[in-house]
């Protein structure tokens, strides 16, 4: 695994753990193979190892087919390692659990229900008190700017405001580490950089740990306190990026960000290693 040239000195942008503090989540030497029917297994990862610290926002990026949504899916508990070990708070993990909370690409709002009732399900379903998750509720959608529209139907929101429902609703369970793949990928342009800023908002808030797959340069930069870059297939850490030119902070505008110095070096950096990557798929 490399270093990017980009990361002389280590950030901890947003972050408040100790330089010797245990890792939140750890993933030693991951590797999976998927079985072809009358075939030669596939090998989707091989060898995958980072950490991610408390209250750190960690990208995982890279070219198509690198096995980054595989890497979050075994983090989530919904596929396991054919090799390798997968540690949340010093626990292995082993299957789905609530400490683990996921937010995916596709709208998964329940049509019959309020905003409010949608953020308020997971928390019934644990048995969670009435006025107790009716009070998180709350919170959470204000949190996520959706006060006024807490008695409205998933069918009258726009796209932006479902994905803040998922948001609002899987922080509401209060997981260990929040799970993003790809969320803001259906959305509009103009869409999806609000809520990129909103995301920051939120994950200051909270003090949300996130470890987000995302395959948007522009995205990643301004969201990560580090990036993974992986390799082509089978996906591997080529390499960890730590953006030291933010100078320890969490930028809450995209044209602010855009406008630092070394920012433009880094973009362009990424830029060649997604070329690189890519070659050998086109």
């Amino acid at each position: 695994m490399n270093r990017s040239v980009n990361n002389a000195s280590p950030s901890t942008a947003g972050q408040n753990y100790a330089a010797n503090a245990p890792p939140k989540l750890r993933l030693k030497e991951v590797g999976k193979s998927f079985h072809v029917p009358r075939g030669e297994d596939i090998q989707a990862i091989a060898n995958v190892s980072f950490d991610t610290h408390e209250n750190e926002v960690c990208v995982l990026l890279g070219p198509s087919g690198c096995g980054k949504s595989t890497v979050l899916r075994m983090v989530a508990g919904l596929e396991q390692p054919t090799t390798g070990e997968l540690m949340l708070d010093g626990e292995r993990i082993t299957g789905p659990a609530q400490e683990r909370g996921m937010v995916f690409q596709a709208y998964t709002s329940f049509d019959w229900l309020t905003v409010q009732q949608n953020v308020e399900y997971g928390m019934r379903l644990n048995r969670v008190p009435k006025q107790e998750r009716r009070d998180r509720a709350e919170h959470f959608i204000e949190l996520v700017g959706l006060s006024r529209f807490a008695g409205t139907y998933p069918r009258h929101l726009s796209g932006g405001m479902k994905q803040r429902v998922a948001i609002a609703r899987t922080l509401a369970n209060e997981p260990a580490i929040l799970l993003m793949d790809e969320p803001f990928g259906a959305l509009d342009a103009q869409t999806r950089w609000q809520m990129q800023e909103l995301m920051m908002e939120i994950v200051e808030a909270a003090n949300t740990t996130v470890l987000v797959v995302t395959h948007d340069i522009e995205e990643a930069i301004f969201l990560a306190d580090r990036i993974e870059f992986m390799s082509r297939h089978p996906g591997r850490v080529h390499e960890e990026i730590i953006p030291a030119f933010k100078q320890g902070q969490r930028i809450g505008q995209k044209e602010d960000l855009i406008g630092l110095p070394g920012y433009g070096d880094l973009e362009r950096h990424i830029l060649q290693l997604m070329r690189e990557q890519g070659r050998d798929e086109t």
